[in-house]
């Protein structure tokens, strides 16, 4: 039907009849001559109709969205457009064929619209022709054509793993399916394939990865969604060392193909205390500097009560130097402080350094530290200390968030960079106060450091899990550990976090029987496709490289989804909706 896509056309083309197809994207008449910019994936040509044209009046019908086929010669343009790769030229309409009208369309077909979220949503296939939305979904597939290249070169089995299978727990509510064979029994969606993956390192498969939809019942958010990809890696006979030189080859490959950029190999390394500490955060973004200071030596004599209560306590004192701060007000200041209460954060103190003094609520409680204080904080006329006294985490968690707010006020995060770091060495168990017991950090099938599994029912809080994450400008990107291939390590992992061998047997009886007949040492990694496409497109939200997502309160407006089903639907699932 067409001789080329509509971008192709160039000088070279001038002279030669061609046939194009694709939507109006725009019309202009002007002194009588027609112009339409024709779009189709690749991009707009230019078509132009004179009045003596015979199909002139059925151009002249055609409406924005409007499908068409036209033929016609390539000819230069006389006033040529720099904008666009087919700029130099125009097609001379000789025959025009209307395919298919259209309605007027409820928003605006271009990169910029203004149209409402909802909007988008509800017309989703109208978003899409959107020019951006599908240069997003066109990188997304270009990331995964790479990501299935490079796993196949190198010897991994792309095998697909039940999208229905048992309830079981993962930190997230399951999505539950009804079984009308079995009454009163349910499935579940996958929130990964964990266990699957973990099956097929017993079955010697040794290198498995797979491009797969999991599946989370839990609040959507602009990084987040109830249904989303990930790509999921397992590998056999491996430590960690091997699961990060795979990763970072994937990667460097990876940008060098989709984004034509060479990042450094292997990636920076920080440890979970020393993401916290510096960071305030396990997705530290290290785009930028301004990173957090410990002030508890240098308070360690203050009279100042708040610093005396919480270094008593264990506490700490956290600070972060905002480089030319000074000059947010104090209303802005006391915004801020209020903003970190969500954090736990009891308050914000605060300091300025400017006429080389100290002014605020925290410069009289300096003490004569004044000159300490500047040479520990690298303070110079202009900055704001920000300041925070608390438990270590309530403390840095909070700086944490206002550094990442600051240095996108500040316009401190540069563009086109990309930083990839692994946060490694995290606490394997977590002790949950109001359920009063240890639970595992990551998932219950983590491995401990070899020197810590014999603190595993006794000293759980000093267990250090063989657990990474995969951190881009500040985003997680994608988490990962070497798996316990040991039954009995297993087994007081299970003890520890308080399940009954009837509740091991219901819930993961066949893995435990599995783990019995010679499982190799194994690990692996999963991270979010999604997450990868959002970041790499610099689009704000995942529903933004994703062809048909939720909303944030996981509707569907397109589809209705989720809708109400029948009477009959849920008797014969045996199933009585509760008012």
């Amino acid at each position: 039907m067409r001789t080329a896509y509509n971008n192709e056309f160039r000088l070279k083309d001038v002279g030669k009849t061609v046939t194009v197809v694709g939507w109006v994207a725009k019309k202009r008449n002007l002194g009588g001559l027609i112009f339409v910019d024709l779009r189709d994936r690749s991009g707009i040509v230019q078509i132009v109709c004179k009045p003596e044209n015979p199909n002139y009046p059925v151009l002249e019908s055609a409406r924005n969205e409007y499908v068409l086929k036209v033929t016609g010669k390539v000819v230069e343009r006389e006033s040529k457009n720099k904008n666009l790769p087919t700029g130099d030229i125009e097609i001379e309409a000789e025959a025009i064929t209307i395919l298919n009208e259209a309605k007027q369309p409820p928003l605006i077909i271009a990169d910029a619209t203004d149209a409402l979220e909802e909007v988008r949503m509800k017309y989703r296939y109208l978003d899409l022709r959107r020019p951006v939305m599908q240069k997003n979904l066109m990188l997304r597939h270009r990331i995964a054509r790479s990501i299935r290249n490079y796993f196949d070169e190198n010897g991994f089995i792309d095998i697909e793993t039940p999208a229905i299978g048992k309830s079981t727990p993962e930190g997230a509510r399951d999505y539950l399916i009804p079984s009308r064979i079995h009454p009163g029994k349910f499935y579940a969606l996958p929130q990964s394939p964990q266990i699957y993956k973990q099956l097929l390192m017993i079955s010697g498969f040794e290198k498995y990865y797979q491009i797969v939809k999991c599946f989370r019942d839990e609040d959507s958010r602009a990084d987040r969604q109830m249904e989303f990809t990930q790509v999921d890696v397992e590998m056999s006979f491996v430590d960690e060392e091997d699961i990060y030189e795979m990763v970072e080859k994937l990667f460097h490959r990876l940008m060098k193909e989709v984004m034509d950029l060479e990042v450094k190999i292997p990636f920076p390394r920080l440890t979970y205390a020393e993401a916290l500490d510096r960071y305030g955060t396990d997705k530290p973004d290290t785009r930028f500097e301004m990173t957090l200071k410990t002030l508890n030596n240098l308070f360690k004599d203050s009279e100042f009560a708040i610093f005396k209560t919480v270094l008593s306590a264990g506490g700490a004192i956290k600070a972060l130097n905002v480089k030319g701060g000074a000059k947010l007000s104090r209303k802005a200041i006391d915004n801020l402080g209020e903003d970190i209460q969500k954090y736990k954060a009891k308050g914000l103190l605060w300091v300025k350094y400017d006429n080389n003094s100290f002014t605020g609520p925290l410069a009289k409680h300096l003490d004569g530290l004044e000159d300490e204080l500047i040479a520990r904080m690298n303070i110079e006329n202009g900055d704001l200390i920000l300041v925070v006294a608390d438990t270590l985490k309530i403390a840095s968690t909070a700086l944490g968030y206002l550094r990442n707010r600051l240095a996108r006020e500040f316009d401190l995060i540069p563009e086109g960079v990309y930083a990839f770091v692994w946060v490694t060495d995290w606490p394997a168990f977590e002790y949950d106060e109001e359920e009063k017991r240890y639970v595992a950090a990551h998932h219950p099938f983590t491995s401990v450091k070899d020197d810590d599994v014999g603190k595993i029912l006794t000293h759980p809080e000093e267990c250090v899990a063989k657990c990474y994450d995969l951190v881009l400008n500040g985003y997680e990107l994608g988490s990962g550990s070497i798996r316990i291939h040991d039954q009995k390590v297993q087994a007081d992992v299970f003890k520890l976090i308080g399940l009954s061998e009837e509740e091991i047997k219901d819930k993961f009886g066949f893995f435990i029987e599995a783990l019995q007949y010679g499982t190799p040492p194994h690990g692996g990694i999963a991270f979010g496709l999604d997450r990868l496409a959002m970041i790499l497109a610099g689009a704000q939200s995942l529903r933004d490289v994703i062809a048909f997502p939720k909303t944030a309160n996981a509707i569907d407006p397109m589809s209705e989804s989720p809708g109400y089903v029948t009477e009959e639907q849920l008797e014969e699932l045996k199933l009585v909706i509760k008012k």
